[in-house]
């Protein structure tokens, strides 16, 4: 039930199992090395409605392919201390999105190099 209410009212939050223990937050960006997560626990408490508003603003703006830390910037600079950096190979992602900088890439550079060209006679 409550697991239901926070994909249906909070999509963009995302929980991580990382050394034993679960967090509960926002994926900034995964790559092959290192996942970095927005810890929601670690937010004060008075400024977690802001966090809560620029992830909505977020998640409904955007392509939801740009991270967030890129995407608002300026805004996520005061909680930059909740920014926390894991090792991509122990972490794993029970529900919510997961944003690549790498996947956008990739999608670029394959939609580029596909060409066609006609053979002479």
């Amino acid at each position: 039930m409550l697991l239901n209410d926070i994909e249906k009212n909070f999509p963009f939050i995302s929980v991580v199992e990382y050394g034993g223990k679960e967090y509960v937050g926002v994926i900034n960006n995964q790559d092959t090395s290192i996942t970095s997560i927005y810890v929601y626990e670690e937010i004060h408490t008075n400024a977690r409605e802001k966090f809560i508003k620029l992830c909505q603003t977020w998640w409904w703006e955007s392509n939801r392919m740009i991270p967030i830390g890129i995407f608002l910037r300026k805004e996520l600079v005061k909680f930059k201390d909740v920014l926390m950096m894991m090792n991509t190979k122990d972490v794993s992602v029970k529900i919510g999105p997961i944003t690549s900088l790498s996947n956008l890439a990739m999608k670029r550079s394959k939609r580029k190099s596909v060409q066609l060209v006609r053979k002479p006679k």
